[in-house]
């Protein structure tokens, strides 16, 4: 027995091509509900939400992100839409609330027909001098951590199909 919520969970896939629209205000107004809505580590709601659709500030993060892996091709895969999730480094799950907050973003986004995947190297992007600066720019002072992008747009295409499951994967216990 399978809820349209959890369909949408075993339907999402990363989606890595963009048809180079950006999604609209409430599409995107939506997704980052659903990231301020995810569970934090006893309710302490440590990360903190950056939306960015201005297309100049989306090449430079994707500049710095490809610098970190040592390519020179896009890591956003042309998404208009670029999220960052940053988290408080004070609180001990920080790392957990984050990635809570990513997934409920990219399932939204699955709910709703845009195309989502979770980009790595926030972490190193704002740990470095640049990155520190644009925190600075946005008014975000303390401690934080790049926890991951969300990046969105329209889909190119077809989403894959899932790659079939290990047979190890779940274990129960009773």
């Amino acid at each position: 027995m399978t809820n349209e919520a959890i369909q949408n969970m075993l339907d999402r896939r990363s989606c890595r091509s963009f048809d180079g629209r950006i999604i609209s205000e409430d599409e995107l107004n939506t997704i980052l509900k659903a990231g301020e809505y995810a569970p934090t580590g006893r309710g302490s709601q440590s990360p903190i939400i950056v939306a960015i659709q201005d297309q100049k500030l989306i090449k430079k993060l994707s500049r710095m992100n490809a610098s970190i892996m040592g390519i020179s091709m896009d890591p956003f895969y042309g998404a208009t839409t670029v999220i960052i999730v940053l988290a408080d480094k004070n609180w001990p799950t920080h790392v957990y609330d984050g990635s809570l907050v990513m997934g409920n973003m990219l399932n939204a986004a699955a709910a709703l027909g845009i195309g989502a995947c979770w980009i790595h190297r926030a972490k190193e992007e704002f740990d470095s001098p640049e990155g520190k600066a644009l925190l600075k720019e946005w008014g975000i002072e303390g401690e934080y951590e790049g926890i991951g992008h969300c990046i969105l747009g329209y889909p190119a295409g077809p989403a894959p199909e899932a790659a079939p499951r290990k047979a190890d994967y779940i274990k129960i216990i009773r």
